[in-house]
């Protein structure tokens, strides 16, 4: 049977082979040096080169972890706000997008934070940018940025290759105005796709527009006036929200005087409480018109744009009331068309304050 065991050196043949290793590993360290200085020479060396001639302490380069400042002395010497903060709510480019749409935000958004000059824009940019855009601006020269105009145009002319835009025209053909929808919304929403499309033309505007309109008498309306521009249309459109807003006020005050009746009968059967019912103004303050509100609310009665409320003139008891006071809206007494929070509510939801 075959010996398969390793022979054992002695300790002079080992003594020899680590001799040989070591006059091995000196030549390479020699020939590493020799290459290193020639490289030197070539490229004009700033002084002598010294050789390490112990190879296993030569070490790879180190990937550089910091950044280069892009920006001038002046930018970078600045001295920043105390009270500057950073805005919170804006997404950093990551290379994908709109550049330009990204700049005016960030400059709209700085502009309520801080000064809105070169420095401190400057300085903040980098903050919103990452993925690619992070590096294209580690990539910039030392020292090259001297104004945010500069590194504006820098950005934009970088990525204008990759600049990709949420939608085209196409995509305005998939909006349409919902069963229940209101114009006002539906506009809302068309305006806002609008926004991320470029040069747009005004003729596939409008055609969209039209052609997203549900089936109803208003869509018919405009396309029997054959409306040809977008301005034609706005007009058309603002006449048809004033109505929707009206429509809206109706049914909101056809459930408000039940409400009110029931609460003015539990306060005639209090003995102890008289005052009447006070209604919560829906907003914070009101217009100021330089025509009375009651001849405003009678004009519209007249014109039959709005009907009064379905109980108007039989609310409550007219024995406890201030006959003094009138008011024109909900024909009763007690209380004038100035001190009504509903006529004066429903003034402003057609001044286009509503929600």
């Amino acid at each position: 049977m075959a010996d398969n065991r390793v022979p054992q050196l002695t300790q002079a043949e080992l003594m020899a082979q680590m001799a040989e290793l070591q006059a091995e590993v000196r030549r390479l360290a020699e020939l590493s040096t020799q290459n290193s200085a020639s490289k030197h020479e070539e490229n004009g060396p700033k002084g002598p080169v010294k050789g390490n001639t112990d190879l296993l302490s030569i070490n790879p380069p180190k990937e550089k972890l910091t950044l280069d400042n892009p920006f001038s002395e002046e930018i970078t010497n600045y001295q920043m706000p105390k009270n500057f903060t950073l805005p919170s709510s804006l997404e950093p480019y990551k290379g994908i997008g709109d550049t330009r749409a990204h700049i005016k935000k960030f400059q709209s958004m700085m502009f309520f934070n801080s000064p809105n000059n070169d420095p401190v824009l400057c300085r903040a940019f980098p903050t919103y940018l990452d993925g690619t855009a992070l590096l294209w601006i580690s990539k910039l020269p030392a020292g090259s940025i001297f104004s945010f105009e500069e590194l504006a145009k820098s950005f934009i002319d970088y990525f204008a290759a990759v600049r990709i835009y949420v939608h085209g025209s196409d995509y305005l053909g998939t909006i349409c105005q919902g069963p229940q929808e209101i114009l006002k919304d539906y506009m809302t929403r068309f305006a806002e796709a609008t926004m991320e499309i470029p040069d747009l033309d005004p003729t596939v505007h409008l055609h969209a527009l039209k052609s997203g309109l549900r089936p109803d008498k208003f869509r018919e309306t405009i396309a029997v006036t054959k409306i040809k521009t977008l301005e034609e249309f706005r007009e058309r459109a603002t006449g048809q929200m004033e109505i929707e807003e009206l429509r809206e006020a109706e049914r909101t005050e056809r459930k408000q005087p039940r409400r009110e009746e029931d609460r003015t009968t539990r306060s005639v059967n209090n003995k102890d409480s008289r005052k009447p019912f006070k209604l919560t103004p829906k907003f914070d303050n009101y217009t100021r018109f330089n025509t009375k509100r009651e001849k405003i609310i009678k004009e519209i009665l007249n014109a039959k744009i709005i009907k009064p409320p379905a109980r108007a003139g039989s609310y409550q008891d007219q024995r406890f009331v201030d006959k003094s006071k009138h008011c024109a809206f909900h024909q009763k007494y007690g209380h004038t068309i100035d001190e009504c929070v509903i006529a004066r509510d429903l003034l402003e939801r057609l001044l286009g304050k509503a929600s």
